[in-house]
């Protein structure tokens, strides 16, 4: 896989048992990169390595008074140089395509898990840490296979090298060999604290941002309650708290680099020691000398990424531990459904949900009242057929919905939740989206009510006379509540689902709009499904079905008008009555039956 070709067709199924799991399936599917990388590696630290041999030569040849050595100790290092360049160059390049390419692999996973699971994400895990596993270990992860690149062929250099100079010159060779694996291996032991320490630091870092989204996302209301220095004192805190971390887990990584200083240079000081001393018996001539001395200084390089690697499998490894619980969360599914339905076209019928028994008939107008606006959110996920815990399945014309592919699914049944999300970008890019054609944009922005809206964007926009140019702001932070409510209300009328779930679209829409969209909403949505969780009486007044969900079950059904005055719970909930009201409605309700009865 190159750069040039991404995004992957299929980025595969990942093991997210684990961290580690995670990390080599993602080295398995690198593994055409990782042999690139080794062996343009391998040309260039051999290249290196050599150079002390090079050197060593051409010295000998000068005390040997030998022009013939000598030229051929230069054509070395002239072939030693061009291989180090050309190796460099490109072990550069393969190492950063597979950088780039394993963090888009990551990305891709990451996407296709939230697009899969959609709201239900953010209740399992929370969204300041999907935004972190989405960058900032994203890029750890990429940075250890990118590291593992450059270690593999500097291990195997190591070993070479080595090898090569027990053969050349035993009795220093022999030391050098002994030395460079205690090197390699020295920092071992204070990895575990540093890996601690920098999982205490990404912990922090996670919480703060978290935080800071938080503050942002809820800006507008902490300016009007006078709270937003309460909320930027927090997270000056959890900066503060950041920056501590991080500066302790600098510590103990920069101890580990005085470690991969020092004892290099303690072995050069023996090397020379000893070699000194052999020198003066005559055991090893001036050149072999050089040449052990320079080896031992130029692999301090190669050894460099011995650190590399420990640091990069300290950050990534927690990372993809992260990245892993997130891959491997699941849709809920019953236990009876198999996901795995085919069919010629999607169902239609009557929506039914066995756990509530509640029932919304096909092409009417259902009004769902729930007390608990959080129950009101998990029943409305779970007539989309994606809940966030199992259950029985949710039946639309008799077939379970967890038995339909996901997308098919969705395209039966959409569901738009309590605070929808606009992205940025022009009005047309938000109405781009998978529709079944019957509804123009026009006509839904119309039944939505969105006039004022589009004359705010256009004033908004400059140079955009067009209101289908105009363009959105991130999150429509531009707009108000009550705007952002009917752009979203009017992308999920344009869709025209054969069945519509709305999670109180209009609670921040005054009630003169709100009547107007009740009525747009049920002349345009004539003939489909449509249910709507609201306790606003302007819509439930246009439903021609109206529910009452109670600690978990179906309590009333009715219609609006019937319900108000006969079912006190539902009373209690669309009126907020008081308990003496309610007590005050049921005697009149007495009197009035007495009446009737008289």
């Amino acid at each position: 896989m190159q750069i040039q070709d991404l995004p992957y067709p299929d980025p595969g199924v990942p093991d997210a048992r684990s961290g580690s799991r995670f990390l080599w399936w993602l080295f398995r599917n690198q593994l055409g990169g990782q042999l690139k990388s080794l062996a343009w590696g391998l040309l260039h630290f051999l290249s290196i390595s050599a150079l002390p041999f090079c050197v060593g030569v051409a010295v000998q040849a000068v005390v040997d008074h030998s022009g013939r050595r000598l030229a051929l100790a230069g054509g070395l290092l002239v072939l030693c140089c061009i291989g180090s360049a050309l190796g460099d160059t490109f072990l550069h390049r393969s190492a950063v395509t597979n950088w780039i390419t394993a963090a888009a692999r990551v990305q891709q996973l990451l996407a296709h898990k939230a697009a899969n699971l959609g709201s239900a994400l953010t209740r399992r895990v929370a969204a300041g840490e999907v935004v972190a596993v989405s960058t900032g270990d994203v890029e750890k992860i990429g940075w250890f296979v990118e590291a593992w690149s450059r270690f593999t062929a500097a291990a195997v250099t190591i070993v070479v090298v080595c090898a090569g100079m027990v053969v050349y010159q035993p009795q220093l060779g022999v030391l050098v060999a002994v030395g460079l694996p205690v090197l390699a291996l020295a920092a071992l032991p204070l990895l575990p604290r540093a890996t601690r320490r920098a999982d205490f630091q990404r912990e922090k870092a996670g919480r703060a941002t978290e935080l800071a989204s938080d503050t942002v996302a809820g800006l507008r209301v902490l300016r009007g309650i006078g709270g937003e220095e309460l909320f930027l004192d927090r997270y000056r805190r959890a900066s503060q708290e950041v920056r501590h971390a991080a500066v302790r887990s600098a510590r103990m990584w920069s101890l580990i680099a005085a470690i991969q200083v020092l004892l290099p240079g303690l072995l050069l000081i023996a090397v020379v020691w000893y070699g000194v001393h052999l020198a003066r018996q005559g055991r090893v001539e001036i050149g072999e000398l050089v040449a052990v001395y320079s080896s031992v200084m130029i692999l301090s390089y190669p050894l460099r990424h011995f650190e590399e690697i420990a640091m990069a499998y300290s950050f990534s490894r927690p990372s993809a531990t992260r990245a892993a619980r997130v891959l491997s969360l699941e849709r809920a599914m019953s236990a009876e459904g198999s996901g795995d339905r085919t069919g010629d076209g999607l169902p239609a019928g009557d929506l039914y949900d066995p756990a509530t028994g509640l029932l919304a008939p096909s092409g009417r107008l259902t009004a769902v009242v729930c007390g608990d606006p959080d129950a009101a959110g998990l029943l409305a996920e779970r007539l989309g057929g994606h809940p966030s815990e199992e259950g029985t399945s949710v039946l639309l014309g008799g077939v379970p919905l967890d038995e339909l592919p996901l997308g098919s699914a969705r395209t039966a049944v959409l569901v738009q939740d309590k605070d929808p999300v606009l992205l940025s970008g022009t009005l047309r890019e938000l109405l781009d989206v998978p529709a079944s054609g019957a509804v123009g944009a026009q006509e839904a922005l119309a039944a939505a009510q969105c006039a004022d809206v589009l004359a705010a964007l256009v004033q908004g926009s400059l140079g955009a006379e067009d209101p289908m140019d105009a363009r959105i702001t991130e999150r429509g932070r531009s707009l108000s509540g009550g705007q952002r409510q009917r752009l979203a209300l009017a992308r999920s009328l344009f869709t025209d689902p054969e069945v519509l779930v709305l999670d109180e679209p209009t609670s921040a829409v005054d009630s003169h709009t709100e009547a107007r969209i009740a009525q747009g909403m049920r002349d345009l949505r004539a003939g489909r499904t449509t249910v709507v969780f609201t306790s606003s009486p302007l819509l439930l007044d246009h439903a021609d079905r109206v529910v009452l969900v109670h600690e978990g079950e179906v309590a009333a059904v009715g219609v609006h008008r019937d319900l108000v005055r006969k079912e006190p719970r539902y009373r209690a909930v669309v009126t907020r009555e008081t308990d003496e009201e309610a007590a005050l409605n049921g005697v009149l309700n007495e009197l009035e039956e007495i009446e009737e009865t008289a």
